[in-house]
């Protein structure tokens, strides 16, 4: 349920008892124990459009709060409403998720498409440090938004369609005349290396270059012949990563810029029929208003350009797909791009008016240095090489805490290392830097992923201890189970707010804050202690295991999976 939801609605149909027509209204939730669990604080806001005293119109709305959610009210300070939930009512509620597997969330079939566009690996070069924040950052929204009921389309939008792979090309006729061969990707990294020395170095290799991209863009099946393999040996290896890190995107996800080629002459014509062309040294540009530097769509040579491109997918998504929200997991820097083509494909009317077109940036992954994150000798980082670095320390750790058989500890270290990674980086503000602390991260303090797979563990034990079939109601007695109560009723609020920002940080955020409360319930709160009534006892065990469900499903949001011991 939306536990915030239900009290605005509470606040609203008092004030409209009272006669005073106010806008949408927003509890906050309450700093101190003893201002309740919520406060009200609209009465300031309203006492000036009202001519009145915030205090009296605060009394005045007080009277008209009749729920069995609320135990009281109080009036403070100025005009704050201080709001008390009832246990019975919270008791009630919370009876009523248990028995709803998925935890009271509204997760009804929306008649709404979402197309999620993340990670955007390099051709023809392995996957990078670089790619890790939009591929967790782009699955987990994925996650969420198909847990909530929308349908989710996921789009890898690889760039396999540039300058480098006319480079690429010539390049690789150059050596073939040597007898040499480049089919694993490690000699594709080196070959594409070797290739852009070339390039850089030889002006007519690279006017060869450049003629062959014209070739690829044109169909022709001899450089597409060359071009495949290195599409299809790179796919392979982000395939591998994609595995080991536990994220959804497949081959079928795969919406590459070649897919959008048929469409891009087209696309430059109905901007030219819109009036949106300008010819600046024979490309064509569209400049946007107060913006000295256009987009350019076409080269004078007749090659396209990545804004191209995307306008192409733009148009794709909006009038083949259908999608209400298109989402790009981009690095910040990409700002000012997505801010020209979503405003061309507005007014080229390549996209829907009523279709949401969001940038979701993400800053850069940082060493303790300050510095963005690199190997020792200052090379990029392998993204395989650091989810295999996150498995042996992970493994090093929980080797320190229980002993396991082997399959148990690889695939517990599994979870867990990979599960580290992910939090450290999620439960960041996605728009802010972030340091890169494998300490940190790998710590069972703290608002890091171990922490929350601790916790769960833990309430599996006590439910082994248990041993026995859970049949009972909750029944909130105690401040700490309040405490928790609230909180598990608040976890469609939280994914609501994700949704809306798309914003994972508080969802992690949640989490943690959650698993805090029932670290502190257990020690307050026995649940298996000798003398317990049973009621007692049955209440505390459906708290704990609601609460490990709650944490379970978040998660697996998240896209990090729980183990039972730990």
């Amino acid at each position: 349920m939306k536990l915030k939801s239900t009290i605005n609605n509470i606040i609203s149909s008092a004030l409209q008892e009272a006669s005073i027509n106010a806008p949408t209204q927003s509890v906050t939730n309450a700093t101190r124990k003893e201002f309740g669990d919520f406060q009200y604080n609209g009465a300031m806001s309203l006492a000036k459009s009202l001519g009145s005293n915030p205090r009296e119109i605060a009394t005045n709305v007080s009277k008209y709060i009749h729920s069995n959610a609320i135990e009281k009210v109080e009036i403070a300070g100025p005009g704050f409403i201080n709001i008390w939930i009832d246990n019975n009512w919270l008791s009630s509620q919370l009876n009523d998720i248990t028995k709803d597997k998925n935890l009271g969330i509204s997760v009804n079939k929306k008649n709404e498409k979402i197309v999620v566009d993340y990670s955007g690996p390099n051709m023809a070069k392995e996957m990078h440090v670089g790619h890790l924040r939009s591929t967790i950052i782009g699955d987990t929204l994925s996650n969420l938004f198909g847990f909530l009921g929308y349908d989710v389309i996921r789009q890898n939008h690889i760039g396999d369609w540039g300058t480098q792979f006319g480079m690429l090309i010539a390049y690789l006729e150059e050596i073939q005349n040597e007898g040499k061969s480049y089919d694993e990707l490690k000699d594709l990294e080196h070959f594409y290396k070797l290739a852009k020395a070339k390039f850089d170095s030889d002006a007519s290799f690279a006017n060869t270059a450049r003629e062959y991209v014209v070739k690829i863009q044109g169909g022709d099946s001899y450089c597409l012949g060359l071009w495949q393999k290195f599409i299809d040996t790179s796919l392979a290896h982000c395939e591998e990563v994609y595995d080991k890190l536990g994220v959804k995107l497949t081959k079928n996800d795969v919406r590459a810029e070649s897919s959008y080629n048929d469409m891009l002459p087209q696309i430059v014509q109905e901007l030219e029929t819109k009036g949106l062309i300008t010819i600046s040294d024979g490309a064509k540009c569209i400049f946007l208003p107060n913006s000295e530097v256009p987009i350019i769509v076409q080269k004078s040579d007749g090659g396209y350009l990545y804004a191209t491109t995307d306008l192409a997918a733009l148009k794709y998504r909006s009038q083949i797909i259908s999608a209400k929200r298109i989402c790009y997991v981009v690095d910040a820097r990409q700002s000012e791009h997505f801010r020209q083509v979503f405003w061309v494909s507005k007014e080229a009317g390549f996209v829907e008016t009523d279709t949401s077109l969001e940038h979701i940036a993400f800053g850069t992954m940082m060493d303790r240095s300050g510095k963005p994150f690199k190997t020792r000798d200052g090379g990029t980082v392998k993204l395989i090489d650091l989810l295999d670095e996150a498995i042996v320390r992970a493994k090093d750790t929980i080797s320190s805490k229980e002993s396991l058989d082997n399959d148990v500890l690889e695939h517990t270290a599994k979870v867990i290392g990979i599960g580290a990674l992910k939090y450290a980086d999620l439960s960041v503000n996605r728009e802010s830097n972030y340091i890169f602390d494998w300490d940190k991260m790998l710590s069972f303090d703290g608002n890091t992923a171990l922490y929350m797979q601790y916790a769960y563990a833990r309430i599996q034990s006590i439910l082994r201890r248990f041993d026995g079939e859970l049949i009972g109601e909750i029944n909130i007695q105690s401040d700490i189970e309040h405490k928790l109560g609230l909180a598990l009723l608040e976890f469609e609020d939280i994914l609501s707010k994700v949704y809306d920002d798309a914003m994972p940080n508080h969802l992690t955020g949640y989490l943690y804050e959650l698993a805090t409360l029932f670290m502190q319930f257990y020690e307050l709160s026995p649940i298996l202690k000798d003398g317990i009534d049973h009621e007692t006892k049955m209440s505390r065990l459906l708290l704990a295991d609601l609460t490990a469900k709650t944490i379970k499903q978040g998660l697996s949001i998240l896209g990090i999976e729980v183990v039972d011991k730990l």
